[in-house]
């Protein structure tokens, strides 16, 4: 008995030690880091997954970033996607759903683990260039928003969609998006609006434009910088900025637009909002309600309360309250059924409990507000 008892341990050993070896191999496989120059390049390979974000990736990129920080030879990180098509669309929310259905730690260990990451990335002592050349949302968002430099191209294509998955735009939403322009930040992240190439800028989002067909150069003189200061690196990407045309006659996308969002976003709840927009009669406005009626009532509210605790708060402290209401989104419904309707049934038909504003009271909002105790997140 004992035999066949020591043969399964040493078994099941030999699994665990495989699957370790297989998930850091894989993690290796997904993001790729090296030195180049006096340069830390961090490349999500995952472009089959639009470079989705999952937690092995996270796990590399941390404590590399943290050992280039420290290191003298190191000046400069820069972080891209492969692929073409994305820089990174998000985070791997099919498998955190899975976990939280069963109870699994992964649940908690994302969401905690991609905070410390996004805080880590906010408070980089070094310069942090993101190329956000493709699709940048959710996950991705968090990888670049917090860093020194954010490059949108032509194919920069920004959303924070998370209230029509029954989320709310985490990874330090509730810090950038109330900073931007009026009430931008907050239309944005209510009806999940997407922005695209030089508008990514022009939003406040991204801080430099660059044409997509200059990246490659970009990058190299960026890594063959000698030492470089912020202002030594800002003075590289304006000067790319400064040779690129696409788009640069093309207003805002939302400029005729802004001074509706500004007044009728201007209320003390979702419902103000809601009724502003079905009162103003104009199409922009009937749109907007539309797409309003569509989105989790709950996510919608978390996120009006959200933004307006964000506005002044550190990103700490933002980081801190969103681990919070990532983790009651993990304890609620709406989630899990928002990603069944849209990422994996994808009939787009939610059944959202509760179903209307209304029904979200202002003790279900609390209580997702509420400390964790030693659960809660520490930065």
């Amino acid at each position: 008995m004992s035999l066949h008892l020591g043969q399964r341990l040493r078994a099941v050993c030999r699994l665990r030690i495989i699957q370790q070896h297989t998930m850091s191999t894989q993690a290796g496989a997904e993001v790729h880091l090296e030195r180049v120059g006096g340069a830390g390049v961090v490349t999500l390979n995952r472009p089959k997954a639009l470079n989705a974000l999952n937690l092995p990736m996270i796990r590399r990129i941390y404590p590399q970033l943290k050992k280039w920080e420290k290191d003298s030879e190191t000046d400069i990180v820069v972080i891209k996607g492969a692929g073409g098509k994305a820089f990174c669309a998000g985070g791997d929310i099919r498998a955190v759903t899975e976990a939280g259905k069963v109870g699994g730690s992964l649940a908690q260990d994302f969401f905690r683990e991609e905070y410390i990451l996004n805080n880590a990335i906010g408070t980089y002592a070094k310069p942090y260039v993101a190329l956000i050349d493709g699709i940048t949302m959710g996950g991705g968002v968090g990888l670049s928003v917090h860093g020194h430099f954010r490059v949108a191209t032509e194919k920069t294509l920004f959303a924070m969609p998370e209230t029509a998955i029954g989320l709310f735009p985490d990874v330090g939403g509730g810090y950038f998006l109330p900073r931007l322009q009026g009430r931008l930040g907050l239309f944005l992240a209510l009806t999940g609006f997407r922005l695209k190439g030089r508008d990514v800028q022009r939003a406040g989002v991204a801080t430099h434009f660059v044409d997509s067909q200059q990246i490659a150069d970009l990058e190299k003189e960026l890594v063959d910088l000698k030492s470089p200061s912020f202002e030594d690196v800002a003075g590289v990407l304006e000067s790319y900025q400064k040779q690129s045309s696409v788009d640069k006659d093309k207003p805002f996308v939302l400029e005729q637009h802004m001074d509706a969002i500004n007044r009728l976003f201007e209320a003390s709840s979702v419902e103000g909002i809601l009724e502003n927009l079905q009162q103003d009669g104009s199409s922009f406005a009937q749109t907007q309600a539309e797409t309003l009626s569509k989105m989790s009532p709950t996510s919608l509210k978390l996120t009006f309360r959200q933004l307006a605790a964000g506005a002044s708060m550190s990103l700490q402290q933002v980081l801190v309250m969103e681990y919070r209401l990532s983790q009651a989104c993990m304890r609620g419904h709406d989630f899990y059924e928002g990603v069944r309707a849209v990422l994996i049934d994808k009939d787009h038909s939610p059944g959202w409990k509760p179903s209307t504003l209304q029904d979200v009271t202002e003790q279900v909002l609390d209580a997702c507000f509420e400390p964790l105790g030693p659960q809660d997140l520490r930065l």
